[in-house]
């Protein structure tokens, strides 16, 4: 699904998607097409047909994904069908792990969600540009909510590309806190970054495009501080999200099924014995779903889950 168009250069168009999907940005310069993120797998159909609606006869060249996550990469395989020649770059650290196809490695396994398979032709350097739109954009790390991400900047512009390290309200989860590795310093040292950067406006991952950058940063601080503070409330967090995102996809789940996932899935099972040792499981998931479905996220009717978003 979109939720809206927007367009900040005459060469580049933002296609804001759902929270299932992340956002798209499509450059159409003179002299090249190009596709940064192309969201999830099961949202892919759409996004080939909004690239190609957008483009016309005109091929699309070049794929760019902000980092791996499944809502980031999941229609790669599609645009790579759809354009055979299509040339993909990714962060770096991850080449050999997207050419051998590893499903643990790249986080999907892990997470409880699917990416199809795609190929991956170059890295994105830190420290280099790339060339979008006839524009030289600026590659920089951005690690925390996942050690290889990236972000564009476009200097003249003023235009960030931010992924998921900065959201009008927050940033993603930061995955390597939850297997017990440092995320929260490397989120606000892009936190850090960002600011000197000092763009002017930033688009998303998710969300709408934005330009009062302070207030999200200050809102990001914020954030980040209660998480160093609460460890285990930002594992509770990030175990909330993971299961609303499933049942985005899912639309409606029994909630034993639901449970069944949950249960076989390591991340949840790495929270749990990371941060809940105590708890039973059943409980803590019966628990969580009461929490989202008082919150209006979930509904739960004659003992199945439904997607409220």
């Amino acid at each position: 699904m979109t939720q809206s168009t927007s367009t900040l250069l005459p060469e580049m168009t933002v296609f804001e998607r759902s929270w299932l999907s992340a956002n798209n940005i499509l450059f159409h310069g003179p002299q090249e097409t190009a596709l940064v993120d192309s969201g999830y797998h099961s949202d892919a159909e759409a996004t080939v047909q909004l690239v190609a609606r957008q483009l016309g006869a005109r091929p699309l060249q070049r794929l760019l994904n902000t980092h791996l996550h499944s809502d980031h990469c999941g229609g790669n395989a599609a645009l790579q069908a759809r354009w055979g020649a299509l040339h993909t770059e990714i962060p770096p650290d991850q080449l050999a792990q997207v050419r051998a196809w590893d499903p643990v490695a790249l986080s999907y396994e892990p997470t409880g969600q699917y990416c199809p398979p795609f190929r991956a032709d170059a890295v994105l350097k830190p420290g280099g540009e790339t060339q979008l739109g006839g524009r030289a954009w600026q590659i920089h790390a951005a690690p925390g909510h996942d050690p290889h991400a990236i972000m564009l900047f476009e200097p003249v512009s003023r235009i960030l590309i931010s992924g998921d390290a900065l959201w009008e309200n927050g940033f993603g989860v930061v995955f390597p806190e939850l297997a017990g590795e440092s995320g929260f310093d490397e989120v606000d040292a892009t936190l850090a970054q960002i600011e000197r950067l000092a763009p002017a406006t930033i688009i998303p991952g998710h969300g709408r495009v934005f330009a009062d950058v302070d207030a999200a940063l200050a809102r990001a601080r914020s954030r980040l501080a209660f998480f160093r503070a609460n460890p285990d409330k930002h594992a509770l967090h990030a175990a909330k999200v993971l299961l609303t995102y499933k049942l985005m996809e899912w639309k409606h789940q029994d909630l034993e099924q639901a449970y069944e996932w949950m249960a076989r899935t390591d991340c949840f099972q790495g929270v749990l014995r990371r941060f809940f040792p105590d708890a039973p499981a059943r409980p803590w998931f019966d628990a969580m779903v009461q929490a989202l479905t008082q919150a209006g996220v979930l509904r739960l009717q004659g003992g199945v889950l439904h997607d409220a978003s």
